[in-house]
C-alpha cells in the first residue's frame, strides 16, 4: 500500500508540471520532472526496489515456516523507515534520508539472517 501512496503522490506531481495530457500520452520527449514531484518519482522508484527484495525474503520465510519475532521486527523496521524514507525524501534532507533508507536495510537483513 505504501508504494501505491508514493505513486499517487509521484503522478500527481508530474500532472501538476507537465498536464494531464502530456502524462496520458506516450511520453516520448516528456520534460524531466523537477522538484518534489522528480523526488517523489525517485522515492516511488526506491521503493520498487526495495519492495521486490522485501517480498522475496517474507515469501521465502513464509514458504518455509521460517517467520519469528526477529522477521516480524525486521518486517516493521522496514516498513517504518521507508514511510519515513518517503517524507525524508520529498522533504529533500540528504544525510537523514541515507540513515533512514539504512535501517530499512537492517530490516531486510534481520529477516535475511533468519532465513539463512
Amino acid at each position: 500500500m505504501l508504494a501505491v501512496v508514493q505513486a499517487v503522490i509521484a503522478v500527481n506531481g508530474a500532472m501538476l508540471q507537465v498536464g494531464l495530457p502530456t502524462l496520458a500520452g506516450n511520453r516520448e520527449g516528456l520534460p524531466e520532472i523537477t522538484g518534489w514531484a522528480g523526488r517523489a518519482a525517485r522515492a516511488h522508484r526506491n521503493m520498487l526496489e526495495s519492495l521486490v527484495l522485501f517480498a522475496a525474503l517474507v515469501l521465502v520465510g513464509h514458504v518455509t515456516q521460517q517467520l519469528n519475532d526477529m522477521t516480524a521486527l525486521g518486517a516493521r523496521l522496514f516498513f517504518w523507515a521507508r514511510l519515513a524514507y518517503a517524507g525524508v525524501y520529498l522533504a529533500s534532507i540528504p544525510w537523514l534520508r541515507t540513515g533512514v533508507w539504512a535501517v530499512s536495510v537492517v530490516g531486510l537483513a534481520l529477516i535475511f539472517l533468519q532465513l539463512v
